[in-house]
């Protein structure tokens, strides 16, 4: 096998640690080639809109991203969608998600309708990935698009002998791959099938997962109609979009075990080389303390945090003061801090930021080695702030070096409008979206008693070509 060779690196890629999950250890990044760096982030399942903490797991590649081009490096980065049916928990029994999808909407079993339902998800997803201040991806990759390639590289496998062939499906022959279940240090001697997983008497191993499952609906294939498997579609989307081999692979800390375990055998089976330099996994949140859980009903959306007059940038802001790999626990009482703080920031430029005015390069400097640290975000939040009490720099150089910053952080601080510039209560953050919603569907008579209503309370609201401003009054 041939892995990702050592060499000579250069001053901008030694300042670069990040804790790789397959070695369990933090070490300097290198990257394959010179100046380009190529990134692979499982992207959702799109069946329902997401939730802040499905969120989280897309704060680590776009950061990846601001850090290494203020680096100099051209960043190429994959995010797909999982856009039809088949059974992502690797059970050989049990309901898909998308399927589920289907019948909330009261649509049929079709592949039209299933790509239908898919493009609703998938735009709601855009939407919110943008409102967490991310950038987008290089690729946006529909998984339906890349079947044919799915195909291909399920043939490969049986070719080569990794992979066998059985009445419902064709499956990975893991013991013909003694590296899996690196990630995780799974051992596969203890592995047994799990409660929710019906045996199937046909696979080899409990442990071997689907590369194509048979049935009804689906793609013609060499072994009937059906659907590639979960994990076939990320190799196949990585393969062709970044190559055989990548440099970094984020996801949440769940799909470490299978999903990654199943991506590696695939890959290094099929080109005999190291398929990822870095694994890069983000700890889970939880809600008031609570785990994420459709049976407990608490996953907070965009939505719920607009409907509560926060952003989407606020709760991006809280994800940052704790670090990608610790479990973070999201309360309302947090986020109104985390408003509070990014307030304070984002007023601070507006109010004295020159354009004019220099950088200053020895805090932007620390600000920058923290996130080259395993972007150690909470260390750079601190940074901001100690500049601004600390520093004996004018106002100004202060403003220009946490616009700089914004270019590393994300956090909108920069690119503010007035109104979000003034610390506004969330009550009236909360008639001001009411205000916004009774103007898109032109009740001119309730925007006009809410525009009252913020006077009476201390708040102009101006009407512009960008939207409402609000100054208090």
């Amino acid at each position: 096998m041939i892995f990702f060779k050592k060499k000579e690196t250069k001053k901008a890629e030694q300042l670069v640690m990040l804790f790789d999950s397959a070695t369990r250890s933090k070490r300097v990044f290198v990257p394959l080639k010179d100046k380009t760096i190529t990134m692979y982030s499982c992207g959702p399942t799109v069946y329902d809109h997401a939730h802040i903490g499905n969120l989280r797991a897309y704060i680590v590649p776009d950061l990846l991203r601001r850090l290494f081009t203020d680096l100099g490096y051209t960043v190429k980065n994959t995010i797909n969608f999982t856009d039809f049916g088949h059974l992502t928990d690797d059970a050989d029994a049990g309901e898909d998600k998308m399927m589920k999808a289907l019948k909330r909407h009261n649509k049929p079993l079709t592949l039209d309708a299933m790509r239908e339902v898919a493009q609703i998800y998938i735009d709601s997803f855009k939407r919110d990935f943008e409102r967490f201040g991310n950038i987008a991806p290089t690729h946006w990759t529909p998984a339906s698009e890349y079947v044919h390639q799915q195909i291909q590289l399920v043939r490969t496998l049986l070719e080569k002998g990794y992979a066998y062939e059985t009445p419902d499906g064709v499956y990975f022959d893991i013991t013909t791959f003694p590296a899996y279940g690196k990630l995780g240090n799974l051992d596969l001697e203890k592995l047994k099938e799990g409660a929710r997983v019906t045996a199937n008497p046909w696979k080899r191993h409990p442990a071997d997962f689907a590369l194509w499952k048979k049935g009804l609906l689906g793609w013609e294939s060499a072994w009937g109609k059906g659907f590639p498997g979960w994990h076939i579609e990320c190799t196949a989307m990585a393969f062709n979009t970044l190559g055989k081999q990548i440099d970094i692979h984020t996801g949440g800390e769940d799909l470490m075990y299978t999903h990654h375990n199943g991506e590696i055998a695939q890959a290094e089976c099929i080109t005999h080389k190291q398929y990822v330099g870095t694994w890069m996994h983000n700890a889970h949140i939880s809600i008031e303390g609570q785990k994420i859980s459709k049976s407990l009903g608490n996953g907070v959306t965009i939505e719920n945090v607009e409907e509560r007059g926060f952003t989407g940038l606020d709760v991006r802001y809280l994800f940052l003061t704790s670090h990608y790999r610790s479990p973070a626990n999201f309360t309302w009482e947090a986020l109104e801090s985390a408003k509070t703080a990014r307030a304070k920031l984002a007023r601070f430029v507006h109010t004295h930021r020159n354009d004019d005015a220099i950088i200053d390069e020895d805090w932007l400097s620390k600000i920058r080695a923290a996130l080259s640290d395993d972007l150690d975000t909470p260390k750079a939040i601190a940074f901001l702030f100690t500049m601004l009490t600390q520093s004996d720099r004018s106002d100004a150089v202060k403003a220009s070096t946490l616009s700089a910053a914004d270019t590393l952080l994300g956090i909108d601080i920069t690119e503010t409008t007035e109104s979000e510039a003034v610390e506004i209560p969330t009550e009236i953050q909360t008639l001001l979206n009411a205000r916004q919603t009774a103007r898109t569907e032109k009740n001119w008579q309730e925007s006009d008693r809410i525009r009252d209503e913020l006077e009476e309370k201390g708040y102009l609201v101006k009407d512009t070509p960008a939207g409402q401003t609000i100054v208090k009054s």
